[in-house]
């Protein structure tokens, strides 16, 4: 695995291959930080209702006009350090300043001047969503530069999952701990205050986060280093020709695989983003099954664990078969495994304990026949759905890479703000579809918390967040996959075509005559 150049294979040494990855980690920390807490933060602390749900997805939509702008501004940087690490140091340093002001600040304001807290929450989340876009882009675009190998490209999701497991699964796995530190109980153990109403808790969790995202930053900003170099971009390398802006519309128009990757990537998305909204997980462990603080991490781990040899089963799919082949056979596998999961759901029953989750700690009661075979629906589909969320994020530099090579064009700023975009509108659509749901189903127009009584309008909510909406994902990211071109063996002739047309140009060659005299038949005659 170690860097060799030849005309076909640009390959990434192992370090960088394990660190870059470290910068989804990065901003995945901010994920769970922000996207799983801020709707709670606004209704519980700044007491803004249903409004910082709201809020939460208009934002996102307005922030739809400055994804390009940002993505065209990346595609014409060339700085000292490179075109990506710029926007990965500014992104980290504005979502760590934004995060401050928003959690450790904003509940300064006394509720005297409400007015003057809404207009905190919407300029700060605001300022924090273009710091998220910076960051964010860089983890989509970066990947054409360090590797273009078909067998390096899938092994992104595994060393994703790590970078995430060190931002994303330790601040899952904190925060609880953290926020049961602060629930107030009655004489009976039950909870009457949910931890998630105490602003001390968001000044506890604000720094730590911070600290882990930073850290990570800097690790992939050390794999990327070397890669950020114009000898690596597109084609024409350092003499790559700037894209007009007025342009980026056609080349959307006519890149039809990347129109397919983000329908597919909004449904992975999507199912995630619900599936694993901290308030649609209260609702489910504290509320239906009656014990969060005994059910939520070790439903968290079992979900981890099972996703292990997801992992490493969908990189040998990916690299024998290609992404695409991966992509579909796993979510398929996940959403057959749902369909058991919604009907355990649907056939529990609160006041009865055999059709509940229960464990032998923290206050719960034996392991029954309905925990075992939730444990097996959700076990096995929650590895194979988690092993798939990412996976649309190495097919993005695919998609560029099929740009250069249909038009000549290298633009992956744009190709990564394109998912950003994605990214930022599903999750912000995830939150508000949690508020809208639990309104329309349990009449409640405040989001739950632990301490929220049980009434059949939450079971429906939860049984169609936790269930149907992921479901209906998984389908549309099966439907997009059925008709993209990208397969294995046409990236492997991508590749070849693109060296081949890059050794012309640096040879001499205008890249108008490269484009024009070298192709599919040309290269495997060559």
């Amino acid at each position: 695995m170690s860097e060799q150049r030849n005309d076909t294979v640009n390959r990434a040494k192992p370090y960088q291959l394990v660190l870059f990855p470290l910068n989804n980690g990065a901003t995945n920390v901010y994920f769970v930080l922000i996207l799983s807490y801020v709707a709670q933060f606004g209704s519980s602390i700044l007491k803004l209702g249903m409004f910082a749900s709201i809020m939460v997805t208009v934002m996102r939509v307005c922030d739809a006009v400055t994804d390009p702008v940002i993505g065209a501004a990346m595609d014409r940087t060339s700085t000292k350090i490179g075109k990506f690490r710029p926007f990965m140091i500014l992104g980290s340093a504005v979502m760590a300043v934004s995060v401050v002001a928003l959690y450790i600040l904003t509940p300064m304001i006394p509720e005297s001047m409400m007015w003057l807290r809404y207009v905190a929450f919407v300029v700060i989340y605001f300022v924090w969503v273009i710091g998220y876009t910076f960051q964010t882009s860089c983890t989509r675009a970066g990947q054409t530069v360090l590797t273009n190998d078909p067998n390096q490209r899938p092994m992104f999701t595994i060393f994703n999952t790590v970078g995430s497991l060190l931002g994303m699964g330790v601040m899952q796995f904190m925060i609880p701990l953290i926020k049961g530190m602060y629930d107030v109980k009655d004489e009976a153990g039950a909870i009457i205050v949910s931890g998630y109403e105490n602003p001390t808790v968001f000044r506890i969790i604000t720094p730590i986060g911070i600290a882990i995202s930073v850290a990570l930053t800097i690790l992939a900003i050390i794999g990327i280093a070397e890669k950020d170099n114009p000898k690596y971009y597109g084609i024409g390398g350092d003499k790559q020709e700037k894209v007009k802006i007025s342009e980026y519309v056609e080349i959307i128009r006519n890149n039809k695989p990347m129109q397919r990757l983000m329908v597919a990537g909004a449904g992975c998305k999507l199912a995630l983003a619900i599936a694993t909204n901290t308030t649609v997980l209260l609702a489910l462990y504290g509320i239906l099954m009656g014990n969060y603080n005994a059910l939520y991490l070790p439903m968290m781990v079992l979900g981890y664990v099972c996703a292990v040899p997801f992992f490493l089963l969908s990189m040998r799919t990916s690299q024998k078969l290609g992404q695409r082949a991966s992509l579909i056979r796993y979510v398929s596998v996940a959403l057959v495994c749902y369909v058991g999961v919604l009907a355990l759901l649907l056939f529990s029953d609160h006041g009865t304990p055999s059709l509940m989750l229960s464990f032998p700690f923290q206050g719960g009661g034996a392991i029954n026949l309905y925990t075992i075979l939730f444990i097996v629906f959700f076990g096995v589909g929650y590895g194979a759905y988690y092993a798939t969320a990412d996976m649309p994020i190495p097919m993005v530099a695919d998609c560029s890479d099929y740009e250069t090579y249909r038009s000549g064009k290298y633009i992956p700023g744009i190709m990564g703000t394109l998912f950003s975009l994605v990214d930022k509108l599903v999750s912000s659509l995830a939150q508000t579809l949690v508020a809208f749901i639990f309104l329309i189903c349990a009449g409640l127009s405040d989001l739950p918390t632990d301490s929220t009584p049980y009434s059949g309008g939450i079971k429906v909510a939860v049984i169609v967040m936790f269930c149907v909406i992921p479901m209906l994902a998984w389908a549309a990211t099966l439907l997009a996959m059925k008709g993209y071109s990208l397969t294995g063996e046409k990236m492997k002739t991508i590749q070849a075509v693109n060296a081949a047309r890059k050794e012309a140009v640096a040879d001499g060659m205008t890249l108008e005559q490269a484009m024009r005299e070298i192709s599919d038949d040309t290269v495997k005659t060559a």
